[in-house]
């Protein structure tokens, strides 16, 4: 019998049984990952670690980025980080963290909502441009991104950007290819900006206000001087009741100095309390709760129904929560992002009719993102011009067809 070759995987075993389907591909090498493009007539389901399914349900042969991994260059002194796309996120932060540096953008990690196991990739969270709590202070992941080499529908490699921040040449596919989910090109390296690490954290908090105190109170924080890196409110905290969360970070005198003027700052409001604690794992006090808590809306897991991500003016938000029928919901981005879960099935941009801002069905049932559109539907210059850059850089149709919606 003919070898397998070594990129392309055996079947499955999954719990203790062997699963019919077809073999995985999994390139080691940017050359390969273009044959197997080149040579393609039918369509790929592009995918990391397989941690995020969102999008809807995408039939095909699974490309697999797991193989494709390793820090390609790090220069700590240049503040720039360049990566393989199916490098394990977690090989990143650690190798960061080894030299007190760290990815700008606290990535979220989709495992606790969505219910999935695996390894979040460095280049999954580009795909998905997957950004925490932080936003609001730093950017998203796709303004730390300064550089990308992918591999296009017809087997073409190409590169945008560079590996050093001055590189600012040519057209912007850096951010293009940010959040594209793999429908424009298959990305093969990565070039980041980082940042020195956090000495010290603080978390103002304030308990018991209704959503409308509470977004007003974030955006006084978020308005004032002293660089709030985190803005989040939860109508049921860790101990049931609601909760109000503003985080300072850096050095410890100035952490101190700046949390206890916030608190003075918030006093309208209610009676702020200040905990403190090492930032190096994200938590509050040292934990695993706190904003890792708020960054994996781990508020969320294990409960039924489908989640929403809702982008919207913060002002506006409460008013939004309002109309929903939700069984939870997490503000985070001082009100900008909201979280909610609601009833499996539930249409929710009709519950909420026209609205200024965007819903994206992040969890549900396959069912579910057949029938409904994931991405918010885009106006139509907008959906021409996203169909013309398809046909573009993938003119076969095999780059995960149809996960954004528009045609198949």
């Amino acid at each position: 019998m003919q070898a397998r070759p070594a990129h392309i995987r055996n079947p499955v075993k999954i719990r203790g049984a062997e699963k019919e389907q077809a073999a995985v591909l999994t390139p080691e090498t940017e050359i390969e990952l273009a044959e197997m493009l080149s040579a393609a007539s039918a369509p790929l389901r592009v995918q990391g670690g397989g941690t995020r399914p969102i999008g809807r349900p995408v039939v095909g042969e699974v490309l697999s980025m797991a193989d494709m991994r390793g820090i390609e260059l790090y220069e700590p002194g240049a503040l720039t980080i360049v990566v393989k796309a199916g490098t394990p996120l977690a090989d990143v932060e650690a190798a960061l963290a080894a030299e007190n540096q760290r990815l700008p953008f606290e990535p979220m990690d989709h495992r606790s909502l969505m219910g999935t196991d695996g390894v979040p990739t460095i280049g999954g969270v580009v795909a998905a441009n997957v950004s925490g709590p932080r936003r609001i202070q730093a950017g998203a992941c796709r303004d730390s991104l300064i550089g990308v080499r992918f591999v296009d529908g017809r087997g073409r490699i190409m590169k945008n950007g560079g590996r050093v921040m001055k590189n600012v040449t040519g057209y912007d596919l850096v951010k293009l290819m940010a959040g594209s989910y793999g429908t424009l090109g298959v990305l093969s390296e990565l070039s980041f900006k980082v940042l020195p690490g956090v000495a010290a954290t603080a978390c103002v908090l304030l308990r018991g206000l209704d959503d409308e105190t509470a977004v007003a109170a974030m955006a006084a924080a978020l308005g004032s001087p002293f660089e709030v890196s985190g803005a989040a409110h939860t109508p049921n905290g860790l101990d049931g009741d609601p909760v109000t969360m503003l985080r300072v970070e850096g050095f410890e005198a100035s952490v101190a100095y700046r949390a206890g003027r916030l608190q003075a700052l918030l006093a309208p409001f209610g009676q702020a309390e200040i905990e403190t604690g090492l930032a190096a794992d994200g938590g509050v006090s040292g934990t695993d709760t706190g904003w890792k808590w708020v960054r994996d809306v781990d508020g969320f897991k294990g409960k039924d129904g489908d989640v929403w991500r809702i982008s919207v003016k913060p002002t506006d938000a409460p008013e939004l929560v309002a109309k929903l029928d939700a069984r939870d919901v997490l503000y985070d981005w001082g009100g900008g992002l909201v979280w909610a879960l609601v009833p499996g099935g539930t249409d929710l941009r009709a519950k909420l009719a026209d609205f200024a801002g965007h819903a994206t069905l992040i969890r549900a049932s396959e069912d579910t993102r057949a029938r409904l559109p994931v991405f918010h539907p885009e106006a139509a210059p907008i959906a021409a011009l996203s169909a013309e850059l398809r046909k573009q850089f993938d003119p076969k149709g095999i780059l995960n067809p149809g996960l954004m919606g528009g045609e198949v």
